[in-house]
């Protein structure tokens, strides 16, 4: 908002009136703390104001104007659609050729296959137009097998990219990187020869920086490979494509992106290739925000994602299944999924225009954080020899497990909220059943799914001998009790658990505050005394007599959870 002084008081005073409601300001704070108040704080420290005015945009140094490199989709040249990349990892070649065709005749524009055995890629692409359709590889310890048969397919030497990612496939692996395949594919092809795909960074927990900054060390390292191998900087900068996650966190997905640009923009003016710099980006729906339970949520997660991933400039985008986390997806997920995408470039017309976000003072000072942040980790890795050894010495996994426990603190507390999962479960839910898909590598940087803590203990009691209950006592009138019924019953089924007025030896209490000064410490020690063995109440602690536990907004969920299951015997399978 444009607005003048007093405006800006007013809202203070308005908005400092709601927090006093709700009881995060006294009757002392002044209008002036409300911004701190309300700030909220990114994993990269990063402190983001409630409001933003133009004063946080005069605070932004100018790194190129909105609409223009390089913060536009190739860097260049007037608005285009992104392209519809579709992922394929199912082993059998004959099903890969059909769910490929399909993909191709109904709305994608490229493919990405993952893990397809090079001995399988004539049969799988069998049927696809190689100079139409780039493809893009993507088989880790395989890659140079994979590219020697492809390049031997009919116009494979068009376009797409042959997927070497050595750096990404040591950090999935724990595996020494063998660096020396970038520089043989660049002898072998006239396409690109390297993806560097920072999802694996993503998918370990790593904030927005750490995922920039490392994509970016790893890019820089395939550079200085690709330059030894004979190559001019401006010919290598043209070899690399860059693989980073679009969450669900619509503006901080749209500033990484565009970060991103800036970063490997200044990269290229060091390597006095400055207009080669328009970084060639495919953003892929984040893995880590994607449930196995009530996975039709994931619909929106991924449509989120792919709007900021388009308005973030991205050149090519992935949008993963929504039941990606439940095996390989059937040909309806594919086609939702791509339809997703097709609905936002021809229906919503997000890719008319060039960098949407460019002027917003909001997404100009996120962006530019976010590349400052970036650019310390980035130089960090430099100074620590390159993303070889910050990989090979476990600094990069100590940077990504700090703050992949601090990822793990929020959920647990439901300070980050997963709908369907921590909030909202539903008890009664029916998933599709879907083939197995094959495990992803292992042995380096650990994976991480937001929702996993809690899928675990779903697990755990779908897989009791009988449904695991937690008894409803409730106080007073259904106006008094519900909101707190509601409250935990919300909580326990995270875990599997169902809150009813049925046999238990846990019992939760609900009702006001007023009931509860007047009847919790008596109902506690009835139910004690009736051989419950464990009494929560559903409210902040309080000292009741017999009450053993508090459920409350702010508590750790997870460990209310694994404290129930233990009590009513649930193993975890």
């Amino acid at each position: 908002m444009n607005a003048p002084a007093e405006q800006l008081q007013d809202w203070r005073r308005l908005a400092l009136g709601v927090l006093r409601k709700s009881g995060l300001a006294g009757d002392d704070t002044p209008p002036e703390a409300v911004e701190d108040l309300l700030a909220t704080e990114t994993y990269d420290g990063l402190r983001v104001a409630p409001l933003f005015t133009a004063a946080h945009a005069a605070s932004v140094p100018p790194a190129g104007l909105p609409g223009e490199p390089p913060f536009v989709r190739g860097g260049h040249g007037g608005p285009r659609p992104w392209d519809v990349r579709q992922r394929h990892a199912d082993p059998d070649p004959k099903t890969t050729r059909a769910a490929a065709l399909a993909d191709l005749e109904h709305g994608a524009t490229s493919l990405w296959l993952a893990g397809i055995a090079p001995g399988d890629l004539a049969e799988a692409l069998d049927g696809v137009y190689l100079e139409l359709a780039p493809v893009v590889l993507d088989n880790g310890a395989d890659t140079l097998a994979a590219a020697r048969a492809f390049l031997a397919l009919p116009g494979a030497d068009k376009s797409g990219n042959l997927g070497a990612d050595p750096l990404g496939f040591s950090a999935r692996t724990g595996e020494k990187p063998d660096m020396s395949v970038i520089s043989l594919l660049s002898k072998m092809s006239a396409i690109p020869v390297a993806t560097v795909d920072a999802t694996v960074y993503h998918n370990a927990g790593a904030s927005d920086a750490q995922e920039i900054g490392y994509a970016t060390a790893t890019g820089v390292a395939y550079l200085r490979e690709l330059v030894g191998a004979g190559l001019s900087a401006g010919m290598a900068l043209q070899q690399l494509e860059f693989r980073l996650a679009a969450t669900a966190d619509q503006f901080a997905t749209i500033a990484k992106l565009r970060a991103a640009r800036r970063i490997w923009s200044r990269v290229a003016q060091v390597c006095e290739a400055p207009h080669l710099g328009g970084q060639r980006l495919h953003a892929v729906t984040s893995d880590a925000m994607m449930t196995a339970r009530d996975p039709w949520s994931n619909l929106l997660r991924t449509t989120v994602a792919c709007f900021a991933a388009g308005v973030g400039g991205a050149d090519a985008v992935t949008v993963q299944p929504f039941d990606a986390r439940l095996g390989l997806p059937d040909g309806f997920s594919r086609r939702i999924a791509r339809n997703t995408q097709s609905l936002l470039i021809e229906e919503a017309g997000v890719a008319r225009v060039l960098d949407p976000a460019g002027g917003s003072w909001y997404a100009e000072w996120l962006t530019d954080a976010l590349a400052h942040a970036a650019w310390d980790v980035f130089t960090e890795v430099e100074r620590a020899g390159g993303m070889a050894a910050a990989l090979a010495s476990g600094m990069a996994g100590d940077r990504i497990g700090a703050t992949r426990q601090r990822r793990e603190d929020d959920l647990a507390h439901r300070r980050q909220a997963i709908t369907g999962v921590s909030e909202f479960p539903d008890l009664d839910e029916r998933r599709p059943v879907r083939p197995p898909a094959p495990p992803p590598p292992s042995g380096g940087l650990p994976r991480m799914w937001y929702s996993g803590g809690f899928e675990r203990l779903r697990d755990a009691a779908d897989a009791a001998p009988r449904p695991p209950v937690v008894r409803l006592v409730t106080l007073g009138s259904p106006a008094a009790h519900s909101a707190r019924a509601s409250f935990a019953g919300n909580l326990f089924a995270a875990g599997g658990v169902r809150l009813a007025d049925a046999p238990s030896p846990v019992a939760c209490i609900c009702g006001s505050d007023r009931s509860y000064a007047e009847e919790a410490a008596a109902t506690a020690q009835r139910l004690k005394a009736e051989g419950v063995a464990k009494v929560w109440l559903a409210g902040k602690p309080a000292g009741y007599e017999g009450v053993d536990a508090y459920l409350y907004t702010g508590c750790d969920a997870l460990e209310v959870l694994r404290e129930t299951h233990r009590d009513l015997g649930v193993v975890a399978p």
